[in-house]
């Protein structure tokens, strides 16, 4: 493999915003890796209509911001860091993740890394205020937390320039050309960790094969989560993918929110309680239907949407159910109501919290095309966990939890009462999975050592 500063220098792209989580860089100049006309004249095509697509998205990002800005006003906030002009440390250990799952998920390596490097700064980046807000409240007591610069050539320049990191982590998917052209100019090695690629990701990206591979192969360690993942990241391109497990089994349920959890299930008496955690749009109407015609009468329903920008929306879907519900943001001031049908997750950071308050989780994202979420979490609390059928952007470790007996799939929201309501009313049933989540959380740990073992110093 050929160092960094042994490759070609790339054109700089011309101003432009994001338009996807997966970026493909722009065509190498003579001496890079393509050896062939085709290859060529494909990544240049592939390359104009990358350009051409960003160049019409420019235009979008000050009123995007405005507009998401509504509702969450943290898209109001903070341009100047989106723009480069962010004060942050130089030499610093530098990890990038989009959002929330992203920054959750870097939390065992970030221990990792300060374990074996106490004295370096720690740079996070991210795109999203709710990403922001977790960074802050998980690190924000040592790391230097900002928002990424958009991916125009002399914003990631100015950013790289000022930082100068010793080392970039990706987290997941996050690949941004512009900012690997400008890792590159400024030898700064870039890792991609806990690399994941669902089979619909892979077909998307084979579409533009040419820079897909120009991209992926200037990344110096790509560490993916499983073979499948590995498999398909290489076929696009990347140099030689470790296979490193899953970093979010590493994550330690944290003692302070298991304690709340059980605090309000102890205040809650003997009340059933099933959770249904990061729901997506399209997904509570029905869940809410279902829950009013199937459910016993002293069953609490506990649903915590996964965006907080969605809260409102979701306790109009309540009232228009016909449910008596009450919101978590009001429940030190008033306790939970005997006669309370749904409790409304409005809180940010307290997902172990609303495990460790049930008795059952479904976990969303699922009963619509949507992908998924994250169901580690729910089984290292020692939860029985549903799923719907749509989970391709975690599928291994869904599959894995079903063949540990620790998650069961279901079709639509109607099997998903159903199962909930048999498990409800099963304690046996029930611990017999929440011990297999348990067993199954920890039989997979140890990814942060290997991720950390590869990161490229």
């Amino acid at each position: 493999m050929r160092k960094l500063s042994e490759q070609s220098e790339w054109p700089e792209l011309k101003p432009a915003a994001p338009v996807s989580r997966i970026f493909i860089v722009g065509p190498p100049e003579s001496g890079a890796e393509f050896s062939t006309r085709q290859p060529m004249v494909l990544g240049l095509f592939d390359w104009s209509l990358y350009r051409l697509a960003l160049l019409l998205a420019a235009p979008l990002i000050p009123l995007r911001l405005l507009w998401r800005g509504r509702r969450e006003p943290g898209y109001r906030q903070y341009w100047d860091e989106r723009l480069g002009s962010a004060n942050v440390p130089t030499g610093a250990l530098w990890i990038h993740a989009v959002s929330v799952g992203e920054m959750r998920a870097a939390q065992p390596l970030i221990a990792a890394l300060r374990a074996a490097h106490p004295d370096a700064p720690v740079l996070l980046t991210c795109m999203t205020p709710t990403g922001r807000a977790t960074a802050e409240s998980l690190y924000g007591d040592f790391a230097r937390i900002v928002y990424l610069p958009y991916d125009y050539a002399w914003l990631v320049r100015r950013f790289v320039r000022r930082a100068r990191p010793r080392v970039g982590i990706l987290m997941e998917t996050e690949l941004w050309p512009n900012l690997i052209h400008a890792a590159a100019r400024e030898h700064v090695p870039l890792m991609l960790a806990n690399g994941r690629l669902s089979e619909r990701s892979a077909r998307g990206y084979a579409r533009l094969p040419a820079l897909v591979r120009a991209c992926l192969q200037r990344v110096a360690v790509v560490a993916a989560q499983t073979q499948a993942d590995a498999a398909r990241l290489e076929k696009l391109g990347a140099r030689a993918p470790q296979i490193s497990g899953n970093l979010k089994f590493d994550i330690t349920p944290p003692q302070a929110q298991l304690e709340r959890g059980a605090a309000w299930k102890a205040a809650w008496g003997a009340r059933p309680v099933l959770l249904a955690a990061s729901t997506r749009e399209g997904e509570e109407a029905p869940l809410l239907r279902a829950f009013a015609d199937t459910a016993p009468a002293g069953v609490l329903l506990l649903l915590v949407p996964r965006h907080p920008q969605r809260f409102d929306a979701v306790a109009a879907l309540i009232e228009a159910a016909g449910l008596s519900y009450q919101r978590r943001s009001a429940l030190d001031a008033a306790p939970l109501n005997p006669q309370t049908r749904v409790l409304l997750g409005d809180s940010l950071g307290e997902l172990f919290a609303y495990y460790a308050a049930c008795d059952v989780a479904f976990v969303g994202g699922s009963l619509q095309p949507l992908g998924g979420q994250n169901l580690i979490e729910a089984a290292s609390v020692g939860r029985p966990v549903l799923v719907g059928p749509h989970t391709f952007n975690f599928e291994g470790a869904t599959q894995l939890a079903i063949e540990a007996g620790a998650a069961l799939r279901v079709n639509d929201a109607a099997a998903l009462m159903e199962n909930s309501v048999r498990l409800l009313a099963d304690a046996p049933a029930r611990t017999r999975m929440g011990e297999a989540g348990r067993a199954f959380a920890a039989r997979h740990r140890g990814a942060a050592a290997r991720v950390a073992g590869l990161v490229p110093f």
